[in-house]
């Protein structure tokens, strides 16, 4: 969350962005854009991470919005420009400003405030049309609005407080997909016989049984994972979830799919989705409705 601060007039920034030398990394090529915006990767829990960028030219105002990071000119992002840059956690002033030149008053006036979080990354849009509090916008939104966007190059960060960023290995790809069914539909409270399922749960698994046969050419590897909630002992929930896997194993078995092995296993209680589940026995089972469930986990080929 960004607010507005006030902060007492700091010495101006005494270069001409864009066609001064002294903002051209010495021996730089003159272009203003390099590579197309692909996606960053995560930095260690000892930064933070900010891409700043402007939409594409369309629906936008001309010229450079300057970036000032900690009251330091960090970058002049074009229309369809980003930057992304790394600063240790803590609370940082960050803002984007059109019209700035000659004066540079971005770096000295209506500056705004946020505090930045270790091993996070923050995406900025510049706000157009007015010098207001730089737009906070999720990943994916981002990404969306990125893909048409290219790195700044043509100005030198001046930005003290700018690191380099220690990226850190991108998340693998996952290697297989899940798919949930409520334990509530397969099962009544506390059961889990081959008798026990329900009209609506044996259709719920007959309606999976199409999915993954439309969803997958070939189906080599499956595993079927039992999940209860936290109310009893933890064996017992183990034992409950193992005998829920094997039992939907079955009618998966019953239902023509074509795998290689099918095999059932128990998480019990131990990977919970819902949490702090109060008041009386039926209100805690409804609070943990959610944690009541079978997953099966189909490995995807590479």
């Amino acid at each position: 969350m960004f607010k507005h601060t006030t902060i007492f007039h700091v010495a101006l920034l005494s270069v001409a962005l864009c066609s001064a030398p002294s903002v051209m990394a010495e021996g730089a090529s003159p272009k203003a854009f390099g590579s197309q915006y692909t996606p960053v990767a995560p930095v260690s829990s000892g930064q933070a991470q900010v891409v700043y960028y402007r939409a594409p030219a369309a629906n936008v105002q001309a010229g450079a919005a300057h970036v000032y990071v900690d009251r330091e000119f960090q970058s002049a992002l074009l229309p369809g420009g980003y930057s992304a840059f790394c600063v240790t956690p803590g609370q940082h002033t960050l803002g984007a400003y059109l019209n700035d030149a000659p004066q540079y008053k971005g770096k000295s006036t209506d500056v705004y405030s946020a505090q930045l979080t270790g091993g996070m990354t923050y995406f900025l849009k510049v706000s157009e049309g007015a010098n207001t509090s730089p737009q906070a916008v999720p990943r994916a939104q981002a990404e969306i609005e990125l893909a048409a966007t290219h790195q700044q190059v043509h100005a030198l960060s001046r930005a003290s407080h700018v690191v380099a960023c220690d990226y850190q290995r991108m998340p693998a790809a996952a290697s297989y997909k899940d798919y949930s069914l409520s334990g509530d539909v397969l099962f009544a409270f506390g059961k889990s016989g081959y008798a026990d399922i329900s009209v609506s749960g044996r259709k719920a698994i007959r309606d999976l049984i199409g999915q993954l046969r439309s969803e997958h050419a070939t189906l080599e590897q499956i595993e079927v994972i039992g999940h209860t909630d936290a109310i009893g002992k933890p064996a017992a929930n183990h034992a409950l979830g193992l005998k829920r896997a094997q039992t939907v194993r079955r009618v998966l078995l019953d239902g023509g799919l074509a795998a290689t092995h099918i095999d059932a296993s128990s998480a019990g209680s131990s990977e919970p989705v819902s949490s702090d589940c109060q008041g009386s026995r039926a209100e805690q089972v409804a609070c943990y409705a959610p944690d009541r469930r079978v997953v099966v986990r189909v490995d995807l080929l590479p």
